[in-house]
């Protein structure tokens, strides 16, 4: 089945590390607010932002923000994606926006492996957009609106039906997140998803998501316990 997982970076705060380092130079110098970004070089703003990644002291990161526009995703992600709790977020309505003729979808990997269990899967998605159809037809001729049909009808559609978001999350945000949904024991599709988007942060803040990615990475461990994936066991032999 054809991939159709789309993030794109669609904005972001202007020169972010720059930002972030000259909110933490303010924390450590006399200089007023008005002098804070001028005579600052690419080197002194790497070599603080490096302090400041090294010491945990991660409150200046929260000054500068990225804006994802995400699509080709399930609803079993976005739910994932939403329990970030710093962040915001603005997802494709299900009351405004009807579904017409059959839904998009998304397969799950260990199913698209078994040809039957796809067939199978893709049946259901058919019969789920028949009934979504029925339901909305028949709220309708009963004189509700189409907003109030589909709004009803909606609760047949399953968590595989796609779905498309906008979130925006700070650097301080994002990176407590990419060690969560980075990790090897994530589901697949939020880790993919989380992949790319880090991929695209790399080329904009690379001294600041240079070392990003899951705790075995960024800290030296793992937090899965006895349900680790082993990678950890990798790392320590580098």
């Amino acid at each position: 089945m054809e991939d159709k997982l789309n993030v794109k970076l669609i904005n972001h705060t202007p020169e972010p590390e720059r930002t972030a380092a000259s909110a933490a130079r303010l924390c450590y110098s006399p200089v007023g607010a008005d002098k804070l970004v001028e005579d600052m070089t690419d080197k002194e703003i790497e070599d603080l932002l490096s302090i400041i990644l090294e010491n945990g002291h991660y409150s200046t990161l929260e000054h500068i923000t990225f804006t994802f526009a995400i699509e080709g995703i399930s609803r079993v992600t976005s739910h994932q994606l939403v329990r970030h709790r710093i962040a915001s977020y603005s997802q494709q309505s299900q009351r405004y926006v009807r579904e017409k003729e059959q839904f998009e979808f998304i397969i799950p990997d260990k199913i698209q492996d078994n040809e039957e269990l796809t067939e199978l899967f893709i049946e259901n998605m058919e019969q789920q957009q028949k009934l979504y159809d029925q339901l909305t037809a028949k709220l309708m001729e009963e004189d509700y609106e189409e907003k109030e049909a589909i709004e009803a009808a909606r609760y047949v559609l399953p968590n595989a039906t796609e779905t498309k978001i906008v979130v925006t999350m700070n650097a301080r945000s994002l990176l407590h997140f990419f060690e969560v949904r980075c990790c090897n024991r994530a589901q697949k599709e939020i880790r993919d998803m989380a992949n790319e988007m880090l991929n695209q942060l790399k080329d904009i803040a690379p001294i600041i998501f240079k070392k990003a990615g899951p705790t075995c990475v960024t800290k030296g461990q793992c937090t899965e316990g006895a349900m680790s994936c082993g990678r950890i066991n990798g790392i320590e032999k580098e």
